[in-house]
């Protein structure tokens, strides 16, 4: 089993900035994908920002230039820090990885969330 947890989230004022944090811990074998989603009140899941095969990044159009994913491979962990936040930003943030593992397959694994409000 793969268990990630999730912190940095909370309440900023628009134009602020907040640095979310993933980490990814089990009998983990590799990490094919990780990344953030978010869920607004009534509104689907959508992606946020990944890495992808071969370290590659994918952003929303929305929050291309704002946000900036990383990560800390030793640390099975990745980082989303986010700046110039705007009202609708506010979400739940999840954090999202696509992992192998001693003993099963790639599969998807999600966290709990963490909210992000922006609001003054």
């Amino acid at each position: 089993q793969v268990q990630l947890v999730e912190s940095g989230g909370g309440l900023v004022q628009p134009g602020g900035s907040l640095r979310l944090s993933c980490a990814a811990s089990g009998s983990i074998v590799s990490i094919n994908a990780m990344g953030w989603y978010r869920q607004a009140p009534g509104q689907q899941r959508e992606l946020v920002a990944t890495f992808i095969g071969g370290g590659l990044t994918n952003y929303a159009s929305s929050v291309k230039g704002r946000f900036t994913i990383s990560r800390d491979n030793a640390k099975n962990t990745v980082y989303l820090q986010m700046d110039s936040l705007k009202p609708e930003d506010t979400a739940v943030y999840y954090c999202y990885a696509h992992v192998a593992t001693m003993f099963s397959a790639l599969k998807d694994y999600w966290g709990q969330g963490t909210q992000v409000t922006v609001s003054s």
